[in-house]
């Protein structure tokens, strides 16, 4: 396999990690005034993810540092056409970690109620403009012959997009609503279960149709199959958060993410960003790619740094594994 390719599913494995790990953090909190009915149920909540939703977010940072580096004409033309819904993600993830860390300063219902605001518009605006970002990409976008986005934002806001956007906002709420049930214990379990499976027969909805949809994007027996199988895995977790096999559900509610991860950058490839204007001005694994010495380099930082990254954040969750209360 050539290097370029490697670092495709290299890219595409990290996208899968931010998605699956960040994906419950949103979820979580998104349904913090559904779930919760009083503050220390909040509080209790919030504890849920306080430990890892820092570390979730290494998996972005990671993805756009290897996009980069490995793909810098991507790199290029996705932030070119993407520069306003990305500002708009940045500055909510932003208020969203201030809120983990100020919400808890003041002793004031009303100073912990806007930081509560804060959390969930900066879990719910991300997980829909990832969607709605992911379905350009594989759709495509009005790149010129020299790879520069020539379109505008509302170009950006077709129907297949937002429809990409409405799928992993209740996909991720399922999941965190999954994760919760998992992490929680009492009430605040109960009503996450219940939760749980009202958004996962939304969710389930949304993504057969929206998979379905992405077939038509250069889809192929092997990408409908990826598809069918993720549909199947989310309908199966759903079935065991209803049954109370919480740990069973989280692990089928991550690989239904996880697959319907790959099959969205298998039916890409071999491009990196379809142009609608002529398919020869599309950016490939081949054209956009830094030279050969440089994706070397970058693969034996990989193989050395991976490893750890990957042992310290299992460390993190193995110490905080415990499930969590509102008492």
């Amino acid at each position: 396999m050539e290097l370029t390719e490697v670092w495709f599913v290299a890219i595409a494995v990290l996208w899968l990690g931010y998605f699956v790990l960040e994906g419950f953090d949103f979820g979580v909190g998104m349904l913090l005034p559904v779930v919760a009915g009083n503050d220390a149920e909040r509080r209790a909540m919030i504890e849920t993810i306080e430990p890892v939703w820092d570390g979730n977010e290494v998996w972005l940072i990671t993805a756009g540092a290897a996009t980069f580096a490995a793909f810098p004409e991507w790199y290029a033309s996705l932030f070119s056409a993407f520069y306003l819904p990305l500002l708009v993600i940045l500055v909510t993830l932003i208020v969203r970690g201030v809120a983990f860390e100020f919400r808890g300063k003041r002793d004031s219902p009303t100073w912990r109620w806007r930081w509560d605001a804060g959390i969930v518009a900066g879990s719910f605006v991300p997980a829909l403009l990832w969607g709605v970002a992911f379905a350009n990409i594989v759709r495509g976008l009005r790149l010129d012959s020299r790879h520069e986005y020539v379109g505008t934002v509302a170009d950006l806001l077709n129907p297949y997009a937002l429809f990409g956007g409405l799928t992993t906002l209740a996909l991720f709420a399922t999941h965190g609503a999954v994760f919760l049930a998992l992490k929680s214990t009492g009430e605040i379990s109960r009503r996450a279960v219940a939760v749980a499976v009202r958004t996962g027969v939304v969710a389930a909805v949304l993504v057969v149709v929206f998979l379905a949809w992405t077939q038509l994007h250069g889809g192929s027996l092997a990408t409908a199959v990826l598809a069918a199988l993720a549909v199947v895995s989310f309908v199966l977790s759903l079935v065991a958060v209803g049954r109370g096999r919480q740990g069973w559900a989280f692990l089928l509610s991550a690989v239904a993410i996880g697959l319907t991860v790959i099959s969205l950058f298998a039916v890409l490839h071999p491009d990196v960003l379809p142009s609608t204007i002529d398919p020869a001005y599309s950016l490939t694994v081949v054209n956009a790619a830094a030279t050969p010495k440089t994706l070397g380099l970058m693969t034996w930082v990989a193989v050395i740094f991976l490893p750890l990254v990957l042992l310290y954040q299992g460390w993190t969750y193995w110490v905080f594994r415990h499930r969590i209360g509102a008492g």
